[in-house]
């Protein structure tokens, strides 16, 4: 409960001061007999009376009118700073992605020689399709030699001597020194390995991991070993060679099998079921490499060619990897 006294407490104590005071006056100084009325001095007295209780009620108003104070608040602590917002960083490129551009920009050297037979140049075929610029020298050996010899980097050599005219002897002297000094990638298609093996050649089969086997006269059915392998399945899907329609009348191909060292992977071969022999397909060189044995035109273009655009993938990514 407030202890203040109320505004009409307050005029009642003033006036009944002011009345006190003027009955002490007026007892001092009156004389024994009761005085006269006066009535200018009851005037005066009575306006003075008015005046204080107008006054005392001013002062009142005065006061009520004033804002009551209200009760200090704590002081409120400044607001936690927000924790700053850091941008997500940008994504970064993967290896894939990387090596992935890497192969568009590849340079390729490539000697392809059916083009004297008007039967199709599918390793070049497979080259457009994935849109890879390379130098093409056709059948013409020499000139592949002089880009062998120059001091132009190439990220892969193709050699697809399927038609009977030879890449041999100091052409894998060449090469194997790209191998190993530019850690180039390698695809050779070789259906006469029974006369090389021993050669210059020899030096990168050893490297590898395989040898030559046997030779085989005519196409025949081929089946994946390796059927999950990025051969067979990157960038293209391709199913087994099983069917054929055989163009070359001989000397189709060689059988390679399992040698001491090297990284080999017989990927496919003539055998419906996996053994170290037999084999027409593998990869080495951490993967940089690959050795086919088979001709291509002895199946059909629909099948090679996805097939040789996954070579192409498989070797050149495998080459920049290395390099990194």
């Amino acid at each position: 409960m407030s202890t203040k006294p109320g505004k009409r407490g307050i005029a009642l104590f003033l006036l009944f001061v002011v009345l006190f005071v003027l009955a002490c006056t007026i007892g001092e100084s009156a004389p024994t007999s009761a005085p006269a009325f006066d009535p200018t001095k009851a005037a005066l007295e009575f306006q003075a009376t008015s005046m204080a209780l107008q006054l005392t009620q001013s002062a009142l108003d005065a006061q009520a009118s004033q804002p009551t104070p209200q009760p200090l608040q704590p002081t409120s602590q400044p607001a936690t700073a927000e924790p700053a917002v850091v941008a997500p960083a940008e994504p970064q490129a993967t290896p894939t992605q990387d090596v992935e551009a890497l192969i568009q920009s590849a340079n390729l050297l490539v000697y392809e020689n059916t083009d004297e037979y008007g039967i199709g140049m599918w390793t070049q075929d497979a080259l457009d399709n994935l849109g890879i610029k390379y130098t093409q020298t056709g059948s013409y050996s020499g000139r592949f030699m002089e880009y062998l010899n120059s001091g132009t980097k190439y990220d892969l050599i193709i050699v697809n001597a399927e038609a009977k005219d030879r890449i041999s002897g100091e052409f894998w002297d060449v090469i194997n020194t790209r191998l190993t000094r530019d850690k180039a990638a390698l695809i050779a298609e070789v259906w006469y390995l029974d006369t090389e093996a021993n050669g210059p050649i020899g030096k990168i089969l050893s490297k590898c991991g395989v040898r030559y086997q046997k030779d085989y006269s005519l196409a025949d059915s081929i089946y994946w070993w390796e059927s999950t392998h990025p051969v067979f399945t990157e960038p293209n899907t391709v199913m087994p060679l099983l069917h054929y329609n055989r163009y070359w009348s001989n000397q189709t191909g060689d059988q390679i099998r399992l040698g001491g060292g090297g990284d080999a992977v017989l990927l496919a071969g003539l055998a419906a079921q996996k053994s170290s022999q037999e084999a027409v397909l593998a990869s080495c060189y951490d993967g940089r490499v690959i050795i086919q044995t088979f001709s291509d035109h002895d199946y059909d273009a629909a099948d090679i060619i996805p097939l040789w655009e996954n070579y192409i993938h498989y070797t050149l990514k495998n080459h920049f990897l290395a390099l990194q």
